[in-house]
């Protein structure tokens, strides 16, 4: 795991462009999370929670919701950068997002991310374009490659 870069303006933020950040620590997949996922967004896919027809499925077991990755991904961005030194940043959503492959219970999955994009708005305050690619312990292709979009703003700026 790596310690946090810790950026505190935007001109720090431009600077990253192009840089990898990562990877994160491991995740492990268990079937509990799972589950849990399944229960708060009530998506009872049988691929998901059906352990015994999945088992006999195209996968050979459950896999994990492709946005239950995703959803790993702001804490996952905590690990490679500190964002206190800004007034806030915020999540401002995502561009696009794809599952290039399933995530089967069990499998553990880390993240990289690169700054691809600083767009400054007002003073002090900039849109961040992150791409973040999840991959998955002994699995060739990333399991989520997700554009993540950002707004932070610099302390004394105009909000």
């Amino acid at each position: 795991m790596t310690t946090p870069i810790r950026p505190t303006s935007i001109a720090d933020l431009e600077a990253l462009v192009g840089q990898e950040l990562g990877p994160t620590g491991w995740h492990v997949l268990v079937q509990d999370d799972i589950n849990a996922f399944a229960d708060l967004t009530n998506d009872h896919q049988w691929i998901h929670v059906d352990e015994e027809r999945a088992a006999a499925g195209p996968f050979a077991g459950t896999i994990g919701h492709g946005l239950f990755t995703l959803s790993l991904g702001p804490a996952f961005m905590e690990e490679l950068m500190a964002f206190d030194g800004f007034a806030h940043s915020l999540n401002y959503g995502y561009g696009k997002v794809r599952f290039p492959n399933p995530r089967p219970v069990g499998s553990r999955v880390r993240m990289r991310a690169t700054v691809t994009e600083v767009e400054r708005k007002k003073t002090g305050s900039a849109q961040i374009t992150t791409t973040q690619v999840f991959e998955a312990e002994g699995i060739d292709k990333p399991v989520c490659v997700a554009e993540s979009i950002g707004f932070f703003t610099e302390y004394g700026a105009e909000v």
